[in-house]
C-alpha cells in the first residue's frame, strides 16, 4: 500500500492572496465545540517545530472523528493510503492570515502575516515559497 505525505522540507506557505484579514487572528471555536481552524492553529502554536504537516493534519482528523489514541498507529496508514489535501488549503493562510514555515526536517510552525519573521521567510532565497490555495475562483 502507497503511503502520501504532505510534508515539505525549507518550504514557506504565504498566505492566499485573497486573504481577507492583514494580521493573524486566533480562529475561535464555535460555543464550546474547537472548529478545524481552531484545533490545527492550537496544535501548531503551542508546539512550534514539534509536528510535520502529516502530523497536525492526522491528530485534527482523529480528534474530531473521536478516534482512541491506542488506534492512532493503525488509523493513521489508512489515513494517508490515500492523497490528502496540504496544509495550503488550510483556514489559517487562507483565512486567518498564518503563514506555514516547515524547516529543514519538515517540522512546521506560523508565523502572522504581520510579524518580522513572516517577513524574513518571503525573503529567505533558500525556502521555497508557496502560496495558500485561494478561497474564491479567480
Amino acid at each position: 500500500m502507497k503511503i502520501h505525505t504532505t510534508n515539505y522540507t525549507d518550504t514557506f506557505i504565504e498566505v492566499a492572496e485573497d486573504c481577507p484579514v492583514t494580521t493573524g487572528i486566533i480562529p475561535q471555536k464555535k460555543g464550546n465545540k474547537q472548529t478545524l481552524a481552531s484545533l490545527q492553529f492550537d496544535l501548531i502554536f503551542e508546539n512550534p517545530y514539534q509536528f510535520t504537516s502529516d502530523d497536525i493534519l492526522f491528530k485534527v482528523y482523529a480528534i474530531r472523528n473521536e478516534i482512541p489514541e491506542n488506534e492512532w498507529a493503525e488509523k493513521r496508514i489508512g489515513y494517508f493510503s490515500k492523497g490528502q489535501a496540504c496544509l495550503r488549503t488550510s483556514p489559517l493562510p487562507k483565512k486567518y492570515g498564518w503563514g506555514v514555515h516547515s524547516n529543514e526536517d519538515g517540522l512546521i510552525a506560523i508565523y502572522g502575516m504581520e510579524t518580522a519573521d513572516y517577513g524574513k521567510f518571503q525573503k529567505d532565497p533558500s525556502l521555497k515559497k508557496l502560496k495558500a490555495m485561494r478561497s474564491k475562483r479567480a
